[in-house]
C-alpha cells in the first residue's frame, strides 16, 4: 500500500524499522524493492497481496490512506501503514488531487494522457503553482495517526527531462529551476513529498516503545 515500486529505499527503511519492533503485515500491490530488502535482512514478513480488493473512493488523500489502512486492520486486526499521493494545482482548484493517477481516464492509469491533459488545462494560466502531497496513515495499537509530506513548485509549460515517472517532466519543485525528471532520482528522492512524509513517520516511530 505504501508505493514501494516508486520509492523502494524509503519504503524499506520504514518496513525495516517496524519489523524489528512489531509484528507486521505488509499489504501491497507489488513486491518490488521491499522483498529484496527483507531477504537481505533475513526477516520474514507475511505478505498480503490485494489487487482489486479495495477502491480509493475518498475525497482527500488522508481519507484514501486511512481507507486502505483500515481495509487491512479491520480484516486482520494487525498494525499497518498505507499512503496516498496527489498533485494539487492551485489554478485547477486542487486538481487532479485524489484523481492524480487516473486524471485522463477514470478507469485506467495512462501517464502520457494524464500529463497531456494537465498541460492542456494549464494553457493560458499565469498561476502555475502546484504541490505534490503524500499522506501516510498508520494504525498502530488500534490508534490511527496521519503524517504529511509536501513539496511545492510549479507546472512547466512543456515536458522537460527523461528521468522519473508520472508528472515528473512537468513539475518543478521549489527553487530548483528544474523538473523532477531533470533532477534525477537521487535528488528527487531527497526533496520529495514521500521522503518528507516518511521522515515524519520515522520521527513518530522513534518515540514508540
Amino acid at each position: 500500500l505504501f508505493g514501494a515500486e516508486d520509492y523502494p529505499e524509503a519504503a524499506a527503511r520504514v518496513v525495516g524499522w517496524m519489523i524489528e519492533r512489531f509484528p507486521l503485515v505488509l499489504a501491497e500491490k507489488t513486491q518490488d524493492g521491499i522483498e529484496k530488502e527483507k531477504i537481505e535482512r533475513g526477516v520474514i514478513v507475511r505478505h498480503l497481496f490485494l489487487p482489486g480488493r479495495f477502491s480509493e473512493t475518498a475525497d482527500t488523500l488522508e481519507e484514501n490512506a486511512l481507507l486502505k489502512a483500515r481495509f487491512v486492520h479491520e480484516r486482520y486486526g494487525l498494525d499497518v501503514f498505507a499512503d496516498d499521493t496527489g498533485l494539487e494545482v492551485e489554478a485547477l482548484n486542487g486538481q487532479p488531487g485524489v484523481h492524480t493517477a487516473r486524471y485522463a481516464f477514470p478507469d485506467r492509469h495512462d501517464t502520457e494522457a494524464n500529463v497531456t491533459k494537465l498541460l492542456h488545462e494549464m494553457e493560458g494560466k499565469t498561476n502555475r503553482k502546484a504541490a505534490f502531497r503524500t499522506a501516510i496513515a498508520l494504525i498502530l495499537g488500534g490508534k490511527e495517526y496521519l503524517f504529511e509530506g509536501k513539496v511545492e513548485g510549479y507546472i512547466t509549460p512543456e515536458r522537460r527531462g527523461t528521468d522519473g515517472f508520472g508528472y515528473d517532466p512537468v513539475f518543478s519543485p521549489e527553487e530548483t529551476g528544474k523538473t523532477f525528471a531533470e533532477l534525477g532520482v537521487e535528488v528527487k528522492n531527497s526533496l520529495s513529498h514521500r521522503a518528507r512524509a516518511v521522515a515524519q513517520l520515522l520521527k513518530f516511530l522513534a518515540t514508540v516503545q
